[in-house]
């Protein structure tokens, strides 16, 4: 009952951020999400002199179209991954999820496999669990306020703990338990930070490669506070592992182990790092470049993450069904 209560309270706290944010939406003066939408980078070619494009024959080949994005395109590839953030936390603090109003959409409804309350034994990673839910169930309901009725409802979802389990399956994958073993976030406090682990980085990484697609400022500046949310979110795991990994050792290793995974699965390129050095295991709670600059991923590397697959596919692993809305396929193995 205690837990529920607490749950009431987020949600009202939530309702609360999504008035003030909806002033300071019609205060900027926000334009519609449809105005001036962009374009996906991809190799089409275009004349842009001013003599004209002599014809190819014998015959020409059909040059590919652009694909249009809109900011609300952006905005709710974005919602998939909040919707996927909000479960987790939201089952682990408080044993529950999202409410039924808050799942509704365009696109295909689905449920959630899965989800526990955790029995925390450390009453400050509880109170971080707590924390972080509030904040991902206030995305949820502010991305879903400004999109109105272009909103994405809430695909399937797979935040399961047993053998058949996202969380297994990319345990398995990175080597954090063996090809049989099964790994549950919601066991014990630190299986909840390695769980946790495999989404914060990822959310980090994708706000800041999504944030060029946004030409609205108003909706820029909207998304770069959930960007630092991600962030502050990402520096306490990461933290927190850390400090515990220091009497535990393997929870650095396997915090190691899950970022090689995720760094295997979005391409060739090296943006991912662990939570110590491989020199001498000093602490690195801010995974960057050589500038002290964080990562970013493309839409369809986060894709290939969170589908637990490095191939070019439309739906797996935590999304068992793909996400809604056109930004759906993930890049496959060159990025």
């Amino acid at each position: 009952m205690q837990d529920q209560e607490t749950l009431i309270r987020v949600l009202d706290a939530a309702e609360k951020r999504r008035a003030e944010r909806r002033q300071f939406i019609r205060a900027a003066g926000g334009a519609s999400f449809a105005a001036g939408g962009l374009m996906l980078l991809g190799g089409c070619g275009h004349d842009h002199g001013g003599s004209p494009t002599p014809s190819p024959s014998p015959s020409p080949t059909p040059t590919p179209t652009m694909t249009p994005v809109t900011d609300a395109d952006v905005l709710n590839f974005a919602l998939n991954l909040e919707y996927l953030e909000a479960q987790f936390y939201s089952y682990a603090a408080f044993g529950t999820g999202l409410p039924s109003n808050m799942l509704t959409g365009t696109g295909t409804q689905g449920s959630v496999t899965g989800g526990a309350q955790v029995k925390f034994t450390d009453p400050v990673v509880a109170q971080y669990a707590r924390e972080i839910a509030g904040d991902e169930i206030a995305h949820v309901a502010f991305l879903r306020s400004q999109l109105k009725s272009s909103a994405v409802a809430q695909p399937a979802i797979n935040i399961s703990g047993d053998a058949n389990g996202a969380f297994t399956a990319a345990a398995r994958a990175a080597g954090v338990v063996g090809s049989s073993g099964t790994f549950n976030p919601y066991a014990t406090d630190e299986n909840f930070l390695l769980g946790a682990f495999i989404f914060e980085d990822v959310g980090v990484t994708a706000y800041k490669g999504a944030a060029p697609l946004i030409s609205n400022a108003t909706y820029l500046g909207a998304a770069a506070g959930i960007l630092a949310a991600e962030a502050y979110h990402a520096g306490l795991i990461r933290t927190t592992l850390y400090a515990k990994g220091l009497n535990t050792a393997a929870l650095i290793t396997n915090a190691g182990k899950i970022s090689d995974a995720r760094d295997s699965l979005d391409g060739s390129d090296d943006d991912d790092q662990g939570i110590a050095t491989a020199s001498n295991g000093a602490s690195n709670i801010v995974p960057s470049d050589s500038d002290g600059i964080a990562y970013s991923r493309t839409t369809g590397q986060v894709l290939n993450i969170v589908y637990l697959n490095p191939a070019k596919v439309a739906m797996g692993g935590f999304f068992p069904q793909g996400v809604n809305g056109t930004i759906n396929m993930s890049a496959g193995s060159s990025g």
